[in-house]
C-alpha cells in the first residue's frame, strides 16, 4: 500500500533556478553539421511531498539545430517521463523533512542521435503533515505527556493481565483475591504520594526499546486512570455518569464507568481465587480453562478492561473534554493569549485531545499495514518508527496507541472494496488543520470565523474517531457470529469467542461518551439489549435467535454512521 497523500499545503517559497551539475555531450550517427543539444530547461523545478505521481514541470532543450527532435530519459528510479513532462513514477512520493532537494538526471537526445545530459535540482515542498508547531522562536509548542502517560498505563494493566498476573499467582506473589485486585487497582489508581514514591521504579516495558523506561519518565506529576474515567472530571461532561447516566452493563444506572472497572478487577480476582484454591474452572463445552482472564460464561477480562479503558478514559476524555465545546474554561472555550508562558491553554487543550487518539506525530507516514501491526516496512513495523534515528522509540512521538491504530485496521479492511474508508487521514488532517488555526492566531482570542473554522474540524476528528470505535464493533460482530457458526465442530475455538465478544462489547460501551454520537440513546440502548452482557450458546433456539440479534445490532450501527452495507460485511 502506498503511503497516504496528504493535500494540508504550508505555502514555502522556493527557489526557481536551475543547477548544472554536469554536462557531456556524445553519441554517434549524427552528421558533421549536426551539433547536440547544449542546455535543458523545466517548467517548473518543485513538487510538493507525499503526492505520489505528480507532474513536476515540462521538459525542453536548446539545440542550434532549430529543425531537430529531442527525446528526454532520466536514470533516476523514482522519476519517470511521459512526453516531455518530467513526473514521480506513479508509486513514488517524496519527504520534505528527509529530502527537501532532489538531484534528477535527465538526458536529451536529437534526431541525430546526439546526446546532452544535464543535473536538474528539484524542490520539495513543505506540507502540514506532521504534528509539529512551533512558537516565534522556533521552539515546539506541542505537549501531551499526561495523555501518553495514561495510555501507557492502560497498556501496562494490559500487560499484567496478560501474563504476569499468571506468574505472580504461579510463585505465590499473590496469595488472595484481595492481593490480586489490589494490584490491578495499582496501575489504575495512584495518589499523588504513591506517585511519588513508585513513579522512579514503575518499569514501562509494553514495548522494547522504549526511550521512557518508567512513569518518572512520562511525566514527572501525579498522573493515573480513575482521576479522568468518565464520570470523575467535576464539570464539562455531557452526562453525570456518576448518577444514573452510565449504561451497557446491567441495568441502566446500576453502575458507573469506575464502578464497571471494579466489577472486572473484582471478575479477575474471582478467577485467581480459584486458582489459588486448587479449583479447576471449565467453559460451557466442558474443557479447563487454563488462562485466568477467561471467564467460563465466554469473556475474556483483559479485552473487555482494555477496551473499556481506551474509551471511558481516552476517548470521553478527548471528545467530551478537550475538544469540547459545552462549558466555560474547558476545551475549546479556553484563552489563545498566553499568560506566564508562550503556550497558551487552547494549544494545550487541543494537544491533549490529539494525545488521547493516540497517534504518532509522523501519523502519515505509516501505511494502514504498519499502523496496524500488518506489515509493511521493516522500520515502520508494529506501528512505531524512530524518526529521530537515535535507536530508541519515543512513546510521546514515535509511537502509534489506542484509537489511532483501530482507524488504521478499519482502513485496511476496506481498501480492497469500492468506496474504501479512510479514517485515518481524515482524523489526522483535521487535527492538523484545528492545531494550525490555533497556531496561526497566538496571542489573540480566535473570531467567530475562526472559531467556526476550528469547530468544524474538531467535528471530522470526533466523527472519524468515532466511526473507527463503531466500526470496531461492527468487526468484532462479524468476528463472533462466525465464532458461533462453529460451535459443535472440531473448529470451535472458547477462547476466540471470549475474545472477539469482548472486544466487541468493550469497545460498544464507549460509544456513549461523546455529545457528538450520530448513535441516539435508544439505538445505544436497543444495541447493547442485543449484544448483552455475555454470549448466548444454548439452546439452539436462543443461540440462533442471539446471532439474529447480532446481525440486528451491526445494522443499528450502520444506519447510525452510514456505513456501506459492503463495508459492514467486509470488516
Amino acid at each position: 500500500m502506498n503511503i497516504k497523500n496528504k493535500n494540508l499545503a504550508l505555502s514555502l517559497a522556493t527557489a526557481s533556478g536551475l543547477l548544472v551539475i554536469s554536462a557531456c555531450g556524445g553519441g554517434g550517427g549524427g552528421g558533421s553539421s549536426n551539433t547536440a543539444p547544449t542546455a535543458i530547461a523545466i517548467s517548473a523545478n518543485s513538487v510538493a511531498e507525499n503526492a505520489a505521481g505528480a507532474v513536476v514541470g515540462t521538459l525542453s532543450a536548446t539545440d542550434a539545430d532549430s529543425g531537430d527532435t529531442a527525446t528526454f530519459t532520466t536514470s533516476n528510479a523514482d522519476f519517470e517521463i511521459s512526453g516531455t513532462s518530467l513526473k514521480l513514477k506513479d508509486e513514488v512520493s517524496l519527504n520534505f523533512e528527509k529530502t527537501p532537494t532532489v538531484s534528477v538526471s535527465v538526458t536529451v537526445t536529437d534526431s541525430g542521435n546526439l546526446s546532452f545530459t544535464q543535473a536538474l535540482t528539484i524542490n520539495v515542498t513543505d506540507v502540514l503533515d506532521t504534528y509539529k508547531f512551533e512558537n516565534a522562536d522556533g521552539n515546539s509548542t506541542v505537549s501531551y505527556s499526561g495523555q501518553v502517560t495514561r495510555m501507557a498505563l492502560i497498556s501496562e494493566l494490559n500487560q499484567y493481565i496478560s501474563s504476569e498476573l499468571q506468574a505472580d499467582l504461579n510463585s505465590g506473589e499473590l496469595t488472595s483475591r484481595q492481593a490480586v485486585i489490589d494490584k490491578l487497582n495499582s496501575f489504575y489508581e495512584i495518589s499523588e504520594q504513591d506517585y511519588d514514591l513508585r513513579a522512579d521504579t514503575f518499569v514501562i516495558d509494553f514495548i522494547d526499546t522504549l526511550e521512557q523506561t518508567t512513569l518518572r519518565q512520562l511525566s514527572s506529576s501525579q498522573k493515573d486512570l480513575i482521576g479522568k474515567i468518565a464520570g470523575n472530571d467535576a464539570v464539562g461532561q455531557h452526562k453525570d455518569w456518576n448518577n444514573g447516566a452510565f449504561e451497557g452493563w446491567g441495568a441502566a444506572g446500576s453502575t458507573t464507568p469506575h464502578g464497571l472497572v471494579q466489577i472486572y478487577f473484582g471478575m479477575l480476582g474471582d478467577n485467581a481465587q480459584a486458582f489459588i484454591d486448587g479449583n479447576i474452572r471449565q467453559d460451557f463445552n466442558g474443557n479447563e480453562i487454563n488462562t485466568i482472564y477467561l471467564t467460563t460464561d465466554g469473556r475474556d477480562l483483559k479485552q473487555l478492561i482494555q477496551k473499556f479503558l481506551l474509551g471511558a478514559v481516552a476517548f470521553s476524555q478527548g471528545a467530551d473534554d478537550y475538544f469540547d465545546n459545552d462549558t466555560a474554561g474547558k476545551g475549546l472555550m479556553v484563552s489563545n493569549i498566553a499568560t506566564d508562558s508562550d503556550y497558551t491553554s487552547l494549544e494545550h487543550q487541543w494537544d491533549e485531545g490529539y494525545g488521547y487518539f493516540g497517534a504518532a506525530r509522523d501519523y502519515l507516514e505509516y501505511t494502514d499495514d504498519e499502523i496496524a501491526g500488518k506489515g509493511g516496512r521493516e522500520e515502520y513495523s508494529s506501528g512505531r518508527h524512530d524518526s529521530n534515528g537515535d535507536s530508541v522509540f519515543d512513546l510521546k512521538s514515535e509511537v502509534n496507541l489506542g484509537n489511532s491504530t483501530n482507524a488504521a485496521k478499519r482502513d485496511r479492511g476496506t481498501a480492497a472494496l469500492t468506496n474504501p474508508t479512510d479514517y485515518t487521514s481524515a482524523a489526522f488532517n483535521a487535527l492538523l488543520s484545528g492545531r494550525k488555526i490555533i497556531n496561526d492566531n497566538i496571542g489573540s482570542e480566535l473570531t467567530t470565523e475562526q472559531m467556526a473554522a476550528l469547530v468544524e474540524q474538531r467535528n471530522i476528528v470526533v466523527d472519524h474517531w468515532e466511526k473507527s470505535i463503531s466500526a470496531t464493533v461492527v468487526h468484532y460482530i462479524n468476528d463472533t457470529i462466525a465464532d458461533l457458526d462453529k460451535l459443535g465442530t472440531a473448529e470451535f475455538n472458547y477462547a476466540d469467542l471470549a475474545k472477539h465478544w469482548s472486544e466487541m462489547k468493550g469497545f460498544a460501551l464507549n460509544l456513549q461518551f461523546s455529545r457528538f454520537s450520530p448513535l441516539s440513546d435508544a439505538n445505544y440502548t436497543e444495541l447493547h439489549n442485543l449484544l448483552k452482557d455475555a454470549p448466548v450458546v444454548a439452546p439452539e433456539a436462543d443461540l440462533t435467535q442471539y446471532k439474529a440479534d447480532l446481525l440486528a445490532a451491526r445494522a443499528i450501527l450502520q444506519t447510525a454512521y452510514s456505513f456501506e452495507q459492503e463495508h459492514v460485511e467486509n470488516w
